[in-house]
């Protein structure tokens, strides 16, 4: 059998699932109490999300938002690392089973995060492409550049357009990135790698099933918002759904149908299923009931936070707070202080969130952000993004290499290393099934 090789200790064992926001925090903040921390994720490195479209367009290479794990831990001495993922939960015995051997915890958290959600879609679900992790970024870069020097051997431009029909599903901060990225592609890319390939080839829609773009914001910002992107060239569609899609045409709840090879879906997320969980507090999007400790519901020694956690309890949040990162942070915090309080057997503290704000670029100089009851826009919207997301990333390496990036390219207008990275003879549907799978 498989052992995990974790040293033994008389000290209480925190194991934590998930090196994301939340888990990353927690485990900080573990740092100087007298426990021992065990945190598990199946990737070596911390992911910074948030800049994840940045990969899929060229924008920064994968090296750029991921920073290695050990590397953010290697001087907190009350910590292990194990890489491994979790197959079940025997809750009764305080035991965690993973794919590198059983676990046994004194308390247990996962901060395991979120996927995408295709609200049960079969079809869509095989043939669009989510953007939940690096590998599915790289993969998305890889196909986009495929498909312009695909498009170059073709003559007849109806057999071009759905090459080059990008189409965004959902109107979110990721999607609002993702459409104004691709815009950018077109208007500062395209001329320069493929001038015989018109640029009226190609289109770039952003699809929301709602009323307004960016629904968490107010109805002034999300006008600018959809404003900025119809100024770029982007098609926006509000009020409309997405009712099909084969791989090669998209129907819509309108009865409009769109040509393209090329779905992007970020209309919304779900959490990472839990082995071992009740099924009667896992809810159908995959958020796992917890008290306003962040205690799963019927546990005392078992939390959830982040995006996997849906506590109700702030009539602000009703159907749960945003699975944003903001959220996970301080979840992540206020759990590593009750873990110290409730060692030091003292009255632990519910949750309590500060809403920070949200912010969404829409490209070059075009940004939207609402701060503390402040609204922005334009260029200063898109110097705060900067900065925001700049001093976010883990390790002054990556800080750096993201400065010069986009410090090169706004003088430049050039983006990152636009190449090919092959993977044997796969061609696009298989590229496709990967990215999904």
């Amino acid at each position: 059998m498989i052992q995990p090789n974790i040293p033994e200790t008389k000290q209480p064992r925190i194991v934590i699932v998930g090196g994301g926001f939340g888990g990353v925090n927690l485990a900080k903040q573990l740092k100087h109490v007298p426990v021992q921390v065990v945190l598990l994720d199946r990737n070596n490195y911390h992911l910074f999300q948030p800049l994840l479209y940045q990969v899929s367009t060229a924008g920064l290479e994968p090296d750029s938002i991921a920073f290695p794990l050990r590397g953010i831990f290697k001087k907190q001495k009350n910590l292990v690392f194990r890489m491994a993922e979790v197959t079940g939960l025997r809750s009764e015995e305080n035991i965690l089973e993973t794919g590198i051997g059983e676990i046994h915890y004194d308390y247990l958290v996962f901060a395991t995060g979120s996927n995408t959600n295709f609200f049960g879609n079969k079809n869509i679900e095989e043939n669009a492409i989510g953007m939940k992790s690096l590998i599915e970024a790289v993969q998305i870069r890889n196909y986009v550049v495929k498909q312009f020097e695909e498009s170059l051997l073709l003559q007849n431009p109806e057999e071009i357009k759905p090459k080059l029909n990008f189409v965004m599903v959902g109107g979110g901060p990721t999607g609002v990135e993702l459409a104004g990225a691709f815009a950018e592609l077109r208007k500062y890319i395209m001329p320069k790698d493929y001038p015989t390939l018109p640029q009226s080839l190609m289109n770039v829609y952003l699809i929301e099933a709602g009323p307004k773009l960016l629904a968490s914001f107010s109805e002034k910002t999300s006008q600018k918002t959809l404003q900025a992107l119809q100024d770029i060239g982007v098609r926006v569609l509000t009020n409309t759904g997405v009712k099909e899609y084969d791989g090669k045409t998209v129907t819509l709840s309108t009865g409009e149908q769109i040509q393209t090879q090329s779905l992007l879906w970020s209309a919304g997320v779900k959490g990472i299923p839990v082995t071992g969980i009740p099924a009667d507090i896992v809810l159908p999007n995959g958020r796992i009931l917890v008290n306003e400790l962040n205690e799963v519901k019927g546990f005392t020694n078992i939390y959830a936070i982040g995006d996997i956690a849906q506590m109700t309890n702030d009539p602000r949040f009703p159907k749960g707070y945003p699975m944003v990162a903001q959220v996970a942070i301080q979840q992540g915090k206020n759990v590593a202080n009750n873990i110290r309080l409730s060692l030091e057997h003292k009255p632990t503290k519910g949750f309590n969130y500060k809403d920070l704000g949200s912010m969404a670029t829409i490209g070059r100089n075009r940004a939207v952000a609402e701060i503390a009851g402040i609204r922005l826009s334009g260029y200063l919207a898109w110097m705060v993004w900067m900065v925001v997301h700049l001093m976010s990333l883990l390790g002054f390496r990556n800080k750096l290499v993201v400065f010069i990036n986009w410090f090169y390219r706004y003088f430049t207008y050039e983006r990152g290393t636009r190449i090919i990275i092959k993977r044997g003879a796969a061609n696009i549907v298989k590229l496709r099934q990967s990215v999904n799978g």
